[in-house]
């Protein structure tokens, strides 16, 4: 699949709330709107976000009776890693690596101890 375009803040905040169902499970425009509701947007307006995130293939879109059913196609761990190397791949190696050190001094012990296993499995 080819590089998408970035997620905007109402798309983001949509794609959480599809993230939080449970596996296998589908979600109306209804159900999206509602747990949306503190910001106040038009049934309109969420339901054009979630047909600009099924075109954008981040989400499954089914049809049922007259209205769809959603669920993510990617999950937020894959879609993490598919920007981030779309970002590395824009720049040139020596601001890669530069990179790469700036955002792993960030991290935790955990996550310092987790990309210690990765990197290990992939030598």
């Amino acid at each position: 699949m080819g590089p998408r375009s970035r997620m905007g803040e109402l798309e983001q905040a949509v794609m959480n709330t599809l993230w939080g169902l449970d596996d296998e499970q589908w979600a109306t425009v209804r159900e999206v709107h509602e747990s949306l509701s503190d910001r106040r947007l038009a049934y309109t307006t969420v339901m054009t976000v979630m047909d600009r995130l099924a075109r954008k293939e981040y989400v499954e879109q089914q049809r049922e009776g007259r209205a769809y059913r959603y669920r993510p196609r990617v999950s937020r761990a894959d879609l993490t890693a598919e920007l981030m190397r779309e970002t590395l791949s824009d720049m040139a190696a020596e601001e890669r690596g530069s990179a790469l050190v700036s955002f792993v001094a960030d991290a935790d012990e955990a996550d310092i101890a987790a990309l210690r296993r990765a990197l290990g499995e992939l030598a």
